[in-house]
C-alpha cells in the first residue's frame, strides 16, 4: 500500500513538470497569435496607400489565377460528351463575373507603384517677362514644392509601411520557430516578398526624390531671376513714368505763371494731360508690348465694364462653354428643367451658344403639375447650368431610372399576396430594363464611384390612415415611362380584384337617391323595376 502511494506521488510530479514545462510555449504561442492578430487588424484598417496598392496587386494576381482556372475547367467539360450544362453555365458566370474584376483591376497588372515613385516632369517653365507673369512664376514654383512634398508624405507612409511589415515578419518568423506550420510559413514567405517590393519602392522613390529637389533648386533659381528682373524693369519703367508726370506738372505751373488768358491756360494744360497720358502709356507698351498675355490682360480690365452690364450674355457663352467642356448635356438626351417652380421634362433637340432647347415629352410629370401640357418647345437659357437644377435622364448612355407605383388595400387584407402580386408583376414587365441597367451602371464604374448598384425591383409597405400602403419600384425606359406604368398598373388592379382576401381601399363618395342601394348594384335596381311592373 505505502509503495502504491509513493508511484501515484511520483507519477503526479512528472504530469505537473510536464505541463509546467509545456506552459511557456503555449503562453509564447497565444502572446504571438495575439499581436499578430493585432497588428493585421491594424493593417487592414489603416489607409497606407502602399499597402492599399499591393493588396490591389495581390487581388489581381488571384483573381487572373482564378480565370485561369475556370477556364481551365471549362475547356475539360466542353471536351466530355456527358459535360454538366448546369455547371458549365455557373463557371461561365463565375467567369464573367471575375473578368469584370480583372477589368477594374487591370492597372494594377504590372508596377502597383510607378506613379507613386517616378520623377514627376517639371513641365515647361514659365517666361516672366512682365510683372503680371511674376504670379504665374511663383504659382509654378508653388506646385513643383507641393508635389515634393507629397513624395515626403508617401515617404513616410512608405517607411511606416516597412516598420509595420518588419514588425510582422518577426512576429510570424518567432511563430514559425515554435510550431512548424504550413500557413504560417506561406503567410511569412508573402509578407518578405511584399517587404522585399516596398524596399525596392523605397530605392526607387529615394532616387526620385533627389533627383526632384535638385530639378526644384533650379527651377526655383532661374524663376527668382526672372522675378528679381522684372521688379527692377518694373522699377525703371515707373521712374521714367514719373519723371513725365513730374515734367508735365512743372509745364503747368509754368503755364498758370505766364500765361494770363484763363482760356489758354486751361487749353495747355488739357494739351499737357493729353500728351502726358500718351507718353506714359507709351511707355508701358514699348517696355511690354512683346508679351501678348499683358495686352490681353489690360484689354480684359477695359472690357470689365462691358462684361458687367451684358453679364446675362456672357454668362450664357460660359455656360455653353462649360456644357461642351463638361460634357454634362448632350443632343438627344433627356432632362428636367426647373426654375421658379415651373419644372419641364423633355428631349434635348439643339445647343446654341445661348440656348438648349428641348422638346416637351408627355411623361408623369405633364399632367401632375402641368395640367396635362405637353409638346412645347422650351428654351433654357445656358447659365441655367449655374444657377437652376438640370437633371439629366441618360446621361453616360443611361437609358432608365426609377419609377414606383402605389396603392392602398384594407387593413383586413392579404397585405403579403398583394406585395408578391405587385412584385412578381414588375418583376416580369421590368426585367429587361434592370438588365441593362445593371450594364449600363458597370460601365459607370469607369468614370464615377458607385457603391450600392442594385437595380432588382424592389416592393414596401406602410401603416397609413387610408389603410395599407403598397409600394413597388421598378426600372423603366426614361424615354417611355407612362406605357409601361399604365401596363403595370392594369395588371396589379386586375389580379388584385381576382383575389378574394384583397380589397382596394379608396376615398370615394356617392349620392344615394330614391332606388338602388348605394353601391351601384345594378341587379338590385332592375329587380326591384320588374316587381313594380309585375304588380301593375
Amino acid at each position: 500500500m505505502r509503495r502504491w502511494w509513493l508511484c501515484c506521488f511520483l507519477l503526479w510530479g512528472v504530469l505537473s513538470g510536464a505541463q509546467d514545462s509545456s506552459m511557456p510555449g503555449q503562453d509564447g504561442r497565444a502572446q504571438l497569435l495575439m499581436e499578430l492578430t493585432r497588428l493585421e487588424k491594424h493593417l487592414d484598417n489603416g489607409n497606407n496607400i502602399w499597402l492599399k496598392k499591393f493588396n490591389n496587386t495581390e487581388s489581381y494576381e488571384q483573381i487572373y489565377a482564378e480565370i485561369q482556372s475556370i477556364q481551365g475547367q471549362l475547356k475539360i467539360l466542353k471536351h466530355r460528351k456527358d459535360g454538366n450544362a448546369l455547371q458549365i453555365s455557373a463557371l461561365k458566370h463565375t467567369l464573367q463575373a471575375l473578368k469584370h474584376q480583372e477589368e477594374l483591376l487591370e492597372q494594377y497588372k504590372g508596377n502597383p507603384f510607378k506613379e507613386l515613385v517616378e520623377k514627376p516632369q517639371i513641365g515647361d517653365i514659365p517666361t516672366i517677362s512682365n510683372p503680371v507673369a511674376i504670379i504665374s512664376g511663383i504659382s509654378f514654383v508653388k506646385n513643383i514644392k507641393a508635389r515634393y512634398a507629397t513624395m515626403r508624405r508617401n515617404k513616410k507612409l512608405l517607411m511606416e509601411a516597412l516598420g509595420f511589415l518588419e514588425e510582422e515578419v518577426s512576429l510570424l518568423t518567432r511563430l514559425q520557430a515554435l510550431q512548424d506550420d504550413n500557413n504560417t510559413a506561406k503567410k511569412l514567405y508573402q509578407e518578405q516578398i511584399k517587404k522585399i517590393e516596398l524596399q525596392g519602392a523605397q530605392k526607387l522613390l529615394t532616387t526620385s526624390m533627389d533627383l526632384y529637389a535638385k530639378d526644384i533648386e533650379e527651377v526655383d533659381a532661374n524663376i527668382q531671376t526672372q522675378i528679381k528682373a522684372q521688379l527692377f524693369k518694373l522699377l525703371y519703367v515707373v521712374l521714367i513714368a514719373l519723371v513725365s508726370i513730374i515734367l508735365a506738372w512743372i509745364l503747368k505751373v509754368i503755364s498758370h505763371k505766364y500765361v494770363q488768358s484763363n482760356e489758354r491756360a486751361y487749353t495747355i494744360n488739357k494739351a499737357i494731360n493729353f500728351i502726358n497720358a500718351n507718353i506714359v502709356i507709351l511707355i508701358f507698351l514699348f517696355a511690354y508690348l512683346e508679351n501678348v498675355s499683358y495686352l490681353v490682360t489690360v484689354l480684359g480690365f477695359a472690357s470689365a465694364g462691358l462684361a458687367i452690364a451684358m453679364r446675362d450674355l456672357f454668362m450664357s457663352l460660359l455656360g455653353w462653354l462649360t456644357i461642351m467642356v463638361g460634357g454634362n448635356v448632350h443632343v438627344g438626351d433627356r432632362i428636367k428643367v426647373s426654375k421658379d417652380g415651373n419644372t419641364y421634362v423633355g428631349d434635348v433637340l439643339d445647343i446654341s451658344m445661348l440656348y438648349i432647347t428641348i422638346f416637351e415629352d408627355v411623361t408623369p410629370l405633364a399632367y401632375k403639375e402641368n395640367h396635362c401640357r405637353a409638346g412645347r418647345i422650351v428654351f433654357v437659357p445656358n447659365n441655367y447650368i449655374f444657377t437652376s437644377l438640370i437633371a439629366n435622364y441618360s446621361h453616360f448612355g443611361m437609358r432608365s431610372v426609377w419609377d414606383g407605383i402605389t396603392f392602398h388595400i384594407t387593413f383586413d387584407s392579404n397585405y403579403k399576396k398583394a406585395m408578391d402580386i405587385a412584385f412578381n408583376t414588375v418583376n416580369i414587365h421590368a426585367k429587361q430594363y434592370t438588365e441593362m441597367t445593371y450594364k449600363q451602371l458597370g460601365k459607370m464604374r469607369t468614370k464615377y464611384s458607385l457603391r450600392n448598384t442594385s437595380v432588382s425591383p424592389r416592393v414596401f409597405m406602410s401603416l397609413e390612415k387610408d389603410g395599407i400602403q403598397i409600394s413597388v419600384w421598378y426600372q423603366t425606359n426614361s424615354y417611355a415611362t407612362l406605357a409601361l406604368k399604365s401596363k403595370i398598373s392594369s395588371d396589379i388592379i386586375e389580379a388584385l380584384l381576382q383575389e378574394p382576401d384583397i380589397f382596394v381601399a379608396y376615398n370615394t363618395t356617392k349620392l344615394v337617391r330614391d332606388v338602388g342601394d348605394g353601391f351601384g348594384n345594378k341587379d338590385y335596381e332592375l329587380r326591384k323595376k320588374h316587381e313594380t311592373e309585375s304588380l301593375l
